[in-house]
């Protein structure tokens, strides 16, 4: 449990355009073990979603390093799965075809993957639903489907952007629910991007709470709750209004400089 997992060392990533350059990250250094899970939190404009894309090798920083399992991360790789808000489904496919597709590229056999979709759809809720297609099935089993795919390729890093976003609230702590037991029971490492700061309690080892542009670790907070958390709690709700505090003033700050940069035009 010790292991380093993921190390973010000194990670700044600029946006640059003709005229000006945006700095979305600044001076990032996060050292994350084997098997925690950790919510990156801020409120918008902060490099959540940055960051994230970052440690997938989808957008690599301007500088710094970002490694997993000891290499060095320069671009996607099998070792990090990636779960989207929108889903990002093959409508074209139905639900064990979306699972299964990964696992083709791998090269396994129909034999081994139809063990594994048939492990994961169960485990999931989704063993009546293996020949639906996307546009025939809620945003909760949509989204079901989509950690499945994520699951069926044993990655070891969890990616999650704001995976349950878009979802409505019962549906939504279900699905958490459901994360955590997976989580527990498979010993992931989980780096989760959201808003909510409950959801970032209910959830989190660990919330590193992000400031807003440029993005640094303006927090770093260990989560010391018993799980499974009651958000009714004492304790949960003193942690809520200590973090809702943070994230506030980050809120306040982009404010402020919206005001200032309309006052300059």
């Amino acid at each position: 449990m010790n292991t380093e997992h993921i190390v973010i060392q000194g990670v700044n990533k600029i946006f640059k355009t003709p005229d000006s350059e945006v700095i979305a990250l600044k001076d990032i250094n996060l050292v994350i073990p084997q098997g925690q899970f950790v919510c990156l939190l801020g409120p918008s404009g902060c490099g959540k979603s940055t960051l994230l894309n970052a440690a997938a090798g989808f957008a690599l920083p301007s500088s710094g390093s970002i490694t997993a399992n000891g290499k060095l991360v320069t671009g996607p790789g099998p070792d990090r799965g990636m779960v989207f808000q929108e889903y990002a489904l093959f409508p074209w496919m139905t639900v064990e075809q979306n699972i299964k597709f990964g696992l083709e590229i791998k090269g396994l056999s129909s034999a081994e993957s139809e063990t594994i979709v048939s492990n994961l759809l169960q485990k999931l809720g989704l063993s009546e639903f293996r020949k639906r297609f996307p546009k025939d099935l809620s945003g909760g089993m949509r989204q079901r489907v989509a950690i499945a795919r994520v699951l069926a390729l044993d990655s070891p890093i969890m990616l999650m952007d704001e995976p349950f976003g878009a979802l409505d609230a019962l549906t939504r702590r279900n699905l958490q629910d459901e994360l955590l037991r997976i989580w527990a029971e498979l010993a992931k490492t989980v780096i989760f991007v959201t808003h909510s700061i409950e959801e970032a309690i209910y959830l989190a080892d660990r919330i590193v709470v992000m400031t807003y542009r440029p993005g640094t670790v303006k927090r770093d907070v260990l989560v010391n709750l018993p799980r499974l958390r009651d958000p009714a709690s004492a304790d949960f709700n003193a942690l809520k209004r200590e973090l809702g505090q943070l994230v506030m003033e980050e809120q306040q700050r982009h404010h402020n400089s919206e005001i200032l940069a309309a006052a300059v035009d």
